[in-house]
């Protein structure tokens, strides 16, 4: 005897209304990323079985993103964390810049942009500091320098930019730290010379934790997870005839390494500082060599 029972628990038309909703003007690319977002959302909401108190609290964590950006003067980027701490930049980040080269010389790898790049960064000359406040406490001076090279004729990329920002020797970055720093402190950009080299001097760089408070927090907290970034120096290279590479440099002595809380660490962005001897503006050295893609370069597939 057949049942009476549906088949379905839950309406097995309703996610296909929702989607068919969007109307004759929506661009291809926008149908086919909410309509995905709307097949997946609702999928994750039936797989859970998703209670109303728990929709509640998203739609409450949500709102809070927002609030704290604005109580920030708009600062203060909590939903920029959350897709780091759910490891969604890095993903994205691969997805946009993955290469593997067909002429040995891969591009320099990519790493997320993280929340506190700021496109007012000073141009600097080659050999100047970027520690405008002076060295601060526990400070250890770096001499960096490399060359930034074309993956495919190896040759040098006269002209590049080298953008670099870094939080100060006690974890903050300037625009969290107004008391201690001026803006743009800890911040430069660099243009290689006709060898494609660039020089300056920066900080080792330091660990420090992300917020303790806020959607983050919570969030990390939910998850038994720690809140801790291994030292790292943010950098973006950039030309007019290249893709551009924004990616950050880990030292490898950090305890931090292999558990990074936004998932950002790669290999060949590990790099060691090493101690330098006959400079007396430095006490270590890193050279640290950019390899960069023409633009429309794919390589291997």
């Amino acid at each position: 005897m057949a049942s009476d029972k549906p088949s379905h628990r839950f309406d097995p038309n309703f996610t296909a209304q929702v989607v068919e909703g969007m109307g004759p003007n929506t661009t291809p690319r926008n149908r086919e990323l909410l309509g995905s977002l709307i097949r997946h959302i609702h999928d994750f909401a039936r797989e859970t079985e998703l209670t109303m108190d728990e929709w509640m609290e998203g739609v409450k964590f949500v709102n809070a993103l927002g609030e704290i950006y604005a109580k920030s003067n708009k600062t203060r980027n909590e939903t920029h964390r959350i897709c780091d701490v759910l490891g969604l930049e890095s993903l994205v980040d691969e997805i946009a810049h993955k290469i593997v080269s067909e002429s040995g010389m891969d591009p320099t790898s990519s790493s997320i942009l993280g929340p506190f790049w700021s496109p007012n960064a000073p141009f600097r000359e080659n050999g100047e500091v970027i520690f405008q406040d002076g060295v601060p406490p526990k400070g250890r001076v770096t001499k960096m320098h490399g060359v930034i090279r074309d993956i495919v004729t190896g040759k040098p990329i006269p002209g590049a930019v080298f953008d670099i920002w870094q939080a100060s020797a006690n974890g903050k970055y300037d625009f969290q730290d107004p008391e201690n720093q001026s803006p743009n402190n800890l911040r430069g950009k660099f243009r290689a010379d006709s060898e494609g080299r660039y020089h300056f001097y920066c900080l080792h760089p330091t660990a420090y934790s992300l917020p303790r408070d806020g959607p983050s927090w919570q969030l990390l907290t939910m998850m038994d997870r720690h809140p801790m970034r291994p030292a790292h120096i943010h950098i973006m290279v950039t030309h007019a005839n290249f893709q551009g590479c924004t990616t950050q440099l880990y030292p490898s002595d950090d305890p931090w390494i292999k558990s990074d809380t936004v998932f950002a660490v790669k290999d060949d962005l590990v790099v060691e500082f090493k101690p330098l001897q006959g400079d007396d503006k430095a006490v270590l050295e890193l050279e640290y060599n950019v390899n960069l893609a023409p633009k429309g370069y794919k390589g291997r597939l």
